[in-house]
């Protein structure tokens, strides 16, 4: 098997850079030496992420749901490798249809045509690291598998699950080389107020108890850290026989063993926290084990920052972007 090819110098461009997963892909492949193209709808959103974050590149302006923003991007930074880490719906707020169509899967379907028009022709690695989701499984019994039984039963999760099929599809044709990776719950600095991790960081600020679900919902925790280091290495290993790989730790642990873990390693009571004093929804995230036979044996690697470590890392992230703000 042939060394990897270095990113040092090499154009990468990232989709959704302003967003909480993308600004962290951004920054991995800025800090590996390369080129970077930070593509977001909101130009100063993303400066303010490129500051932030140290994540040296160019901002690059543009409207994922018009092919135009897309071509011209693609034509001027002739990427090595592009990182498509925009979505819609998996905030709540998220729930128009339409939208999600535009930018879940009509997207993969332009940069499969996009792409390798514009791709750097002495590149041997991947041109396009697409951003997947748990949620494309659905309802399923057993392991969650990569080439398992998927009945997504949410519009976000169908419209990624049919990407994913786009993808794999013009993989095999050997149109493209590509690969689908599929995202679980991703939890770190940058995530949205009102998420678990922000909720439990906030509490240090008042006395209030914390109303919870059971939290026996069992999910794989991964640090976003770690997304981003998979990406890097992704981007830099040899192509893999397949298109499509879960991107997680393969340990399950409950919403309640996550509070723990978290509230101890900031010092607060988890005695302020209700169990059970609010129901679950009936759209809240829980699954089956996670299969990452795939990535270990791809990038002879999975992540492995465990609870504590993460939550320890988010808090002094957030302390040294700000010095003055103690709710994380």
């Amino acid at each position: 098997m042939s060394a990897p090819p270095p990113l040092d110098g090499r154009r990468v461009v990232v989709l959704g850079a302003a967003g909480f997963i993308g600004r962290w892909v951004a920054r991995a492949m800025s800090q590996a030496g390369a080129q970077v193209w930070l593509a977001a709808r909101d130009g100063p959103a993303a400066e303010r992420v490129a500051a932030d974050y140290d994540i040296r590149g160019t901002i690059a302006v543009v409207d994922v749901t018009r092919a135009g923003d897309l071509s011209a991007l693609l034509r001027e930074a002739r990427p090595d490798v592009t990182c498509n880490l925009a979505g819609y719906g998996i905030d709540r707020r998220e729930v128009d249809p339409q939208m999600a169509t535009a930018i879940n899967l009509d997207l993969a379907a332009q940069l499969l045509e996009l792409v390798p028009a514009y791709a750097a022709p002495d590149w041997p690695g991947l041109s396009l690291l697409h951003a997947g989701s748990a949620l494309e499984y659905g309802v399923v019994e057993g392991d969650l598998a990569e080439d398992g039984p998927t009945r997504p039963t949410t519009v976000y999760g169908q419209t990624k699950h049919a990407a994913t099929g786009l993808i794999e599809t013009a993989v095999q044709a050997g149109r493209i080389r590509a690969v689908t990776a599929r995202l679980f719950t991703v939890y770190g600095p940058g995530e949205h107020d009102g998420r678990l991790l922000p909720s439990i960081v906030s509490a240090r600020a008042t006395t209030d108890d914390i109303p919870m679900t059971t939290g026996t919902q069992r999910r794989d925790f991964t640090y976003v850290g770690d997304i981003a280091e998979g990406f890097a290495r992704a981007a830099v290993s040899p192509l893999p026989g397949w298109a499509t790989v879960n991107l997680a730790t393969g340990r399950l642990l409950s919403v309640r063993e996550f509070v723990e873990d978290a509230t101890a390693a900031l010092g607060i009571p988890l005695t302020r926290f209700r169990f059970g004093a609010i129901p679950h929804r009936t759209d809240d995230m829980a699954h089956l084990p996670v299969s990452v036979a795939r990535a270990r044996q791809w990038l002879s690697w999975i992540p492995t920052t465990t609870i504590a470590q993460g939550v320890v890392a988010t808090d002094g992230f957030t302390r040294r972007r700000d010095p003055g703000n103690i709710h994380g």
